[in-house]
C-alpha cells in the first residue's frame, strides 16, 4: 500500500487527507475534515491530537509497505506498414514506388520513425521510461519492415525485439509481437489457422491467430495477436474467428491452469458485438466473468462513454481490443496480487495522434486519406492493459 499524507490549514479549516492507492480502478480517498467558527487556542488542540492520531497510524501502515510491479500490455493496429519492395504473391502494388499511393523510401522512414514513436510511448503514462513490456501489431507486411521498425532509435533505446510468422493474407499484412527481453521472455510462438467452413470458401486465406507463450512476471503468461475479417466480409466470418481463438485459449488454459491469457487484436467488431460477447465470451463487469470466460474491460468504455479507437462518419467504434483470461482477475472487492493480477485499461492517446483540421477532424491521423500523404500514423488508436504483481 502506498500512502500520501497531505495537510493544509486555511483560517477556518483543517483538512487532512490520506489517500490510499491500493491498485483499485479508482483511488480510495479519505477526508476528515473540520471546521472551526472560532479562532481560539481551546479549539485548536483538537486538530493537533488528531493529527498524532494520523501520523502514528501512517508509521504503523509503512512498516508494513508492500511493494508492487506493473506491467503494460498492448496493441497497435499500425495501419499498412508496407516496405517500397515487392512480395512474391501478395497483392502490395499500392505500396510500390509506382503504385496508387507513391510509396517511396521517403514515406516509408516517415512510417517506421512515426509508428516508433507511439511504441516507445506507449504505456508511459503509468511507466515513464518504461513503456509497454509486449505489444500484439497488426497490417505489417513482413520481417524486414519489423527489422526497420525496432532498429528505430526510439525502440531500440529499449532493446525491442519482435516475433513474427509469415501468414497467409492475399495483401501481406501480418500479426506479429513486439516485446521487451529484459520484461518479457519468449518461449514458443505458432500461428494457428483461420479455417473457413463454408464450401464456398475453400480457396481462401486470411489472417491466422498468432499465438506467443512466454514468461511475464515470472509467470507464464500466451498472448494471442489477431486481426479478424474486415466489416465487407459480414459478421458470420468474425463470429467464425472469435469461435476458434478461443478453443486456442481453451487449450492453453487445458494445458496450464495458471497460464495467463491475453487476447488481442483489430477485431473488426465492437465490445458489444456477438463475435466479442458469445464466440470469445467477453464480460463487461469484472465479477460476471466466470470460469471459461474472458473479461472484455473496453466494453463499458464504448458503451458508456461513448469513445473509441477509431472514427467513421462522425462515430466511434471500439475495434482493437485486449480481452483476458478469468485467472488474471480480482473479484468481489479481492484485492490479491500475490498472482498477477488486472489492474486497468487505457485507450493511448496523443494530440498529434489527431487530424486537427479539415473534414476528418477530430480523427486519427492516417498515413494517407483521400489519396494525400498526411505524414500521419494510423486510423486507429493503441490500447494498453496494465497489470499488477506483488513483489
Amino acid at each position: 500500500m502506498i500512502i500520501r499524507f497531505v495537510c493544509k490549514v486555511t483560517k477556518y479549516n483543517w483538512i487532512i487527507k490520506v489517500f490510499f492507492d491500493d491498485f483499485s480502478e479508482n483511488m480510495q480517498f479519505i477526508q476528515i475534515k473540520f471546521r472551526y467558527l472560532q479562532k481560539n487556542s481551546e479549539h485548536m488542540k483538537k486538530p493537533f491530537i488528531l493529527l498524532t492520531l494520523v501520523l502514528s497510524f501512517l508509521l504503523t501502515a509503512n512498516a508494513q509497505e508492500k511493494k508492487f510491479s506493473v506491467y503494460g500490455v498492448g496493441f497497435y493496429n499500425l495501419e499498412n506498414l508496407f516496405d517500397t519492395c515487392h512480395d512474391a504473391g501478395k497483392n502490395d502494388h499500392e505500396f510500390l514506388p509506382d503504385g496508387s499511393n507513391h510509396w517511396n523510401g521517403l514515406k516509408y522512414s516517415h512510417k517506421l520513425h512515426n509508428m516508433a514513436r507511439v511504441l516507445a510511448e506507449m504505456g508511459t503514462d503509468v511507466l515513464p521510461n518504461v513503456g509497454c513490456a509486449a505489444i500484439g501489431v497488426s497490417e505489417v507486411e513482413n520481417a524486414k519492415c519489423l527489422t526497420d521498425l525496432c532498429a528505430q532509435p526510439e525502440l531500440a533505446a529499449r532493446n525491442f525485439q519482435f516475433v513474427h510468422i509469415e501468414g497467409p493474407d492475399k495483401r501481406g499484412v501480418d500479426c506479429a509481437l513486439l516485446y521487451r527481453p529484459d520484461l518479457f521472455q519468449v518461449r514458443d510462438i505458432k500461428l494457428v489457422p483461420y479455417v473457413y467452413e463454408l464450401p464456398a470458401d475453400s480457396g481462401r486465406a486470411t489472417r491466422g491467430f498468432f499465438t506467443v507463450s512466454g514468461t511475464l512476471a515470472g509467470e507464464h503468461a500466451a498472448i494471442i495477436v489477431n486481426h479478424l475479417p474486415s466489416r465487407f466480409a459480414g459478421p458470420y466470418y468474425r463470429e467464425l474467428g472469435a469461435r476458434q481463438i478461443k478453443v486456442v485459449v481453451d487449450s492453453l488454459l487445458k494445458d496450464d491452469p495458471n497460464c495467463k491469457v491475453f487476447v488481442m487484436g483489430d477485431m473488426n467488431d465492437d465490445p458489444t458485438d456477438k463475435s466479442m460477447t458469445e464466440g470469445l465470451r467477453g464480460k463487461a463487469e469484472i465479477d460476471d466473468v466466470a470460469e471459461g470466460d474472458m473479461y472484455n474491460p473496453w466494453y463499458n468504455i464504448l458503451a458508456k462513454q461513448g469513445t473509441g479507437t477509431l472514427r467513421y462518419n462522425g462515430a466511434w467504434n471500439l475495434f482493437d481490443q485486449i480481452l483476458m483470461s478469468h485467472n488474471l482477475l480480482n473479484q468481489n472487492g479481492k484485492r490479491d496480487y500475490s498472482t498477477m493480477k488486472f489492474w486497468k485499461n487505457q485507450i493511448f492517446k496523443r494530440d498529434y495522434l489527431f487530424q486537427t483540421e479539415g473534414k476528418y477532424k477530430q480523427n486519427p491521423k492516417r498515413t494517407h486519406a483521400g489519396g494525400v500523404w498526411l505524414d500521419g500514423y494510423s486510423d486507429h488508436l493503441p490500447v494498453v492493459v496494465y497489470v499488477v504483481k506483488q513483489q
